[in-house]
Protein backbone atom coordinates (compact mmCIF):
# COMPACT_ATOMS: atom_id res chain seq x y z
CA UNK A 1 0.00 0.00 0.00
CA UNK A 2 1.58 3.51 -0.83
CA UNK A 3 0.77 6.85 0.85
CA UNK A 4 -1.31 8.15 -2.11
CA UNK A 5 -5.65 8.81 -1.87
CA UNK A 6 -7.21 7.64 -4.57
CA UNK A 7 -10.26 9.71 -6.32
CA UNK A 8 -12.22 7.80 -8.04
CA UNK A 9 -15.94 8.94 -9.62
CA UNK A 10 -18.30 8.14 -12.71
CA UNK A 11 -19.64 10.86 -14.13
CA UNK A 12 -21.67 11.70 -17.31
CA UNK A 13 -21.04 14.69 -19.14
CA UNK A 14 -18.11 15.63 -16.83
CA UNK A 15 -19.52 17.62 -14.21
CA UNK A 16 -18.93 14.88 -11.77
CA UNK A 17 -15.37 14.49 -13.55
CA UNK A 18 -14.62 18.44 -12.25
CA UNK A 19 -15.49 17.89 -8.89
CA UNK A 20 -13.34 14.66 -8.27
CA UNK A 21 -10.67 16.68 -9.87
CA UNK A 22 -11.31 19.49 -7.78
CA UNK A 23 -11.27 17.72 -4.72
CA UNK A 24 -7.69 15.80 -5.52
CA UNK A 25 -6.12 19.50 -6.34
CA UNK A 26 -7.20 20.02 -2.53
CA UNK A 27 -6.21 17.12 -1.02
CA UNK A 28 -2.79 17.50 -3.21
CA UNK A 29 -1.99 21.05 -1.58
CA UNK A 30 -2.43 19.67 1.33
CA UNK A 31 0.98 18.00 0.75
CA UNK A 32 -0.73 14.43 0.24
CA UNK A 33 -0.65 12.39 -2.82
CA UNK A 34 -3.59 11.86 -5.09
CA UNK A 35 -4.65 9.93 -8.23
CA UNK A 36 -7.64 10.84 -9.61
CA UNK A 37 -9.65 8.65 -12.17
CA UNK A 38 -12.88 7.36 -13.46
CA UNK A 39 -13.92 4.77 -11.66
CA UNK A 40 -13.54 2.14 -14.58
CA UNK A 41 -10.04 3.24 -14.81
CA UNK A 42 -9.31 3.68 -11.12
CA UNK A 43 -6.88 1.02 -9.51
CA UNK A 44 -7.75 -1.38 -6.77
CA UNK A 45 -7.92 -0.06 -3.00
CA UNK A 46 -5.31 -2.29 -1.76
CA UNK A 47 -2.90 0.06 -3.88
CA UNK A 48 -4.12 3.26 -1.82
CA UNK A 49 -4.09 4.79 1.77
CA UNK A 50 -7.66 5.84 1.24
CA UNK A 51 -10.36 6.38 -1.19
CA UNK A 52 -12.98 9.21 -2.05
CA UNK A 53 -15.53 7.81 -4.41
CA UNK A 54 -18.30 9.72 -5.94
CA UNK A 55 -21.22 9.73 -8.89
CA UNK A 56 -23.29 12.00 -10.28
CA UNK A 57 -26.61 10.85 -9.78
CA UNK A 58 -29.56 10.00 -12.61
CA UNK A 59 -32.93 9.26 -11.01
CA UNK A 60 -31.59 8.59 -7.58
CA UNK A 61 -29.15 6.17 -9.06
CA UNK A 62 -25.25 6.31 -9.11
CA UNK A 63 -23.42 5.79 -12.52
CA UNK A 64 -22.94 2.30 -13.26
CA UNK A 65 -18.89 2.32 -12.48
CA UNK A 66 -19.13 3.50 -9.36
CA UNK A 67 -21.86 1.82 -8.24
CA UNK A 68 -19.54 -1.44 -9.73
CA UNK A 69 -16.86 -0.29 -7.71
CA UNK A 70 -18.03 0.07 -5.10
CA UNK A 71 -19.56 -3.45 -4.80
CA UNK A 72 -16.62 -5.20 -5.95
CA UNK A 73 -14.23 -3.98 -3.88
CA UNK A 74 -16.40 -3.60 -0.61
CA UNK A 75 -14.21 -5.87 1.19
CA UNK A 76 -10.93 -3.78 0.82
CA UNK A 77 -12.88 -0.63 1.30
CA UNK A 78 -14.32 -1.69 4.97
CA UNK A 79 -10.81 -1.54 5.76
CA UNK A 80 -9.69 1.63 4.42
CA UNK A 81 -10.96 5.04 5.29
CA UNK A 82 -13.50 5.71 2.75
CA UNK A 83 -15.27 8.75 1.31
CA UNK A 84 -18.50 8.79 -0.23
CA UNK A 85 -19.90 11.95 -2.57
CA UNK A 86 -22.99 12.47 -5.17
CA UNK A 87 -23.40 14.64 -7.34
CA UNK A 88 -26.96 16.01 -8.62
CA UNK A 89 -29.22 18.09 -7.61
CA UNK A 90 -29.72 21.41 -9.91
CA UNK A 91 -31.26 24.20 -8.89
CA UNK A 92 -31.85 26.78 -6.24
CA UNK A 93 -33.46 27.01 -2.81
CA UNK A 94 -32.73 24.72 0.06
CA UNK A 95 -30.73 21.86 -0.80
CA UNK A 96 -32.85 19.08 1.93
CA UNK A 97 -35.97 20.15 -0.14
CA UNK A 98 -34.82 19.37 -3.51
CA UNK A 99 -33.40 16.02 -2.36
CA UNK A 100 -36.68 15.43 -1.63
CA UNK A 101 -35.15 13.11 1.34
CA UNK A 102 -32.58 11.57 -0.44
CA UNK A 103 -29.28 11.06 0.24
CA UNK A 104 -27.89 8.03 -1.14
CA UNK A 105 -28.90 5.38 -3.64
CA UNK A 106 -30.84 2.89 -1.65
CA UNK A 107 -29.67 -0.18 -3.42
CA UNK A 108 -26.12 0.72 -2.88
CA UNK A 109 -27.02 1.93 0.83
CA UNK A 110 -26.29 -1.48 2.59
CA UNK A 111 -23.26 -1.84 0.73
CA UNK A 112 -22.06 1.38 2.28
CA UNK A 113 -23.28 0.62 6.09
CA UNK A 114 -20.80 -2.40 5.49
CA UNK A 115 -17.73 0.07 4.27
CA UNK A 116 -18.42 2.19 6.63
CA UNK A 117 -17.68 5.56 5.24
CA UNK A 118 -16.26 8.10 7.01
CA UNK A 119 -18.57 10.60 5.37
CA UNK A 120 -21.04 10.68 2.56
CA UNK A 121 -22.83 13.84 0.68
CA UNK A 122 -24.12 15.54 -1.61
CA UNK A 123 -23.10 18.13 -3.49
CA UNK A 124 -25.44 20.25 -5.86
CA UNK A 125 -24.80 19.64 -9.24
CA UNK A 126 -24.74 21.09 -13.39
CA UNK A 127 -26.66 20.66 -16.10
CA UNK A 128 -24.97 21.72 -18.99
CA UNK A 129 -28.22 21.59 -22.07
CA UNK A 130 -25.76 21.73 -24.96
CA UNK A 131 -23.63 18.34 -23.71
CA UNK A 132 -27.35 16.62 -23.21
CA UNK A 133 -29.19 14.37 -24.86
CA UNK A 134 -32.98 15.16 -26.09
CA UNK A 135 -34.33 12.74 -23.23
CA UNK A 136 -32.32 14.41 -20.55
CA UNK A 137 -33.63 17.67 -21.92
CA UNK A 138 -36.56 16.53 -21.91
CA UNK A 139 -36.61 15.07 -18.34
CA UNK A 140 -35.41 18.01 -16.51
CA UNK A 141 -38.20 19.96 -18.09
CA UNK A 142 -40.50 17.24 -17.02
CA UNK A 143 -39.30 17.26 -13.35
CA UNK A 144 -39.15 21.20 -13.52
CA UNK A 145 -35.10 21.34 -12.55
CA UNK A 146 -33.00 23.91 -13.42
CA UNK A 147 -30.18 23.94 -16.14
CA UNK A 148 -26.68 25.72 -14.65
CA UNK A 149 -24.09 25.21 -12.58
CA UNK A 150 -25.29 25.25 -9.10
CA UNK A 151 -22.36 23.57 -7.95
CA UNK A 152 -20.81 25.22 -4.72
CA UNK A 153 -17.12 24.92 -4.82
CA UNK A 154 -16.52 26.43 -1.52
CA UNK A 155 -18.26 23.63 -0.21
CA UNK A 156 -16.74 20.91 -2.28
CA UNK A 157 -13.66 22.34 -1.47
CA UNK A 158 -14.27 22.64 2.34
CA UNK A 159 -15.25 18.54 2.68
CA UNK A 160 -11.78 18.22 0.67
CA UNK A 161 -9.75 19.87 3.66
CA UNK A 162 -11.60 18.06 6.21
CA UNK A 163 -10.49 14.61 4.22
CA UNK A 164 -6.51 15.54 4.58
CA UNK A 165 -7.03 17.10 7.64
CA UNK A 166 -8.62 13.54 8.68
CA UNK A 167 -5.85 11.65 6.60
CA UNK A 168 -2.65 13.72 8.41
CA UNK A 169 -4.74 13.05 12.02
CA UNK A 170 -5.89 16.55 12.75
Amino acid sequence: MSDKVLVAYASKHGMTAEIAERIGKVIRGEGIEVDVASADRAGAPAAYRAVVLGSGVYAGLWRRAAANYLRRHEAELARKPVWLFSSGPTGSGDLEKLLGGWSFPKGLQPVADRVKPRGIVVFRGAFDAAKATWFERWIIKKVKAEAGDFRDWATIESWARDIAGALKGK
